[in-house]
């Protein structure tokens, strides 16, 4: 365990970024100066951003201030839960690396959105080919 007041972590998805702190508390969560719901609505589902903590044995034992920019609901969603379960890491690493890397959390998703190519009207549409 670490003598800071806070554990930290950044989170990435997509192009969202997202930097979470960890304070020991009852378990709730702001995303930029907003309750969770107030930020993404019912967009998202709330159990999936908070699934770090229910692998851990951990919820309802911290407060969570996250900072998210960039993206779309769905990767600023997937870069918080990166987040946090770098921030529980960062909290106790031999006691959740090995939940939180069979969970698939550890892992950043390397999925990016792909260049648009010239010639072409996005990525790989074509426009119709025509004969005559």
């Amino acid at each position: 365990m670490t003598s800071t007041a806070f554990n930290s972590g950044t989170g990435r998805r997509k192009t969202a970024v997202a930097r979470v702190r960890l304070i020991p508390g009852e378990g709730e969560i702001v995303v930029n100066g907003r309750s969770m719901l107030e930020h993404f609505g019912n967009a998202i589902d709330e159990a999936d951003v908070r699934m770090p903590f229910r692998v851990t044995g951990t919820e309802g034992r911290f407060n969570t201030m996250i900072k998210v920019e960039g993206g779309g609901v769905t990767g600023q969603a997937g870069a918080i839960r990166h987040g946090i379960a770098r921030a529980l890491l960062e909290f106790d690493p031999d006691g959740y690396r090995l939940s939180l890397r069979q969970a698939g959390f550890l892992t950043r998703d390397p999925r990016m959105k792909e260049r648009k190519k010239y010639g072409l009207k996005r990525a790989r549409k074509a426009p119709q080919y025509t004969k005559r």
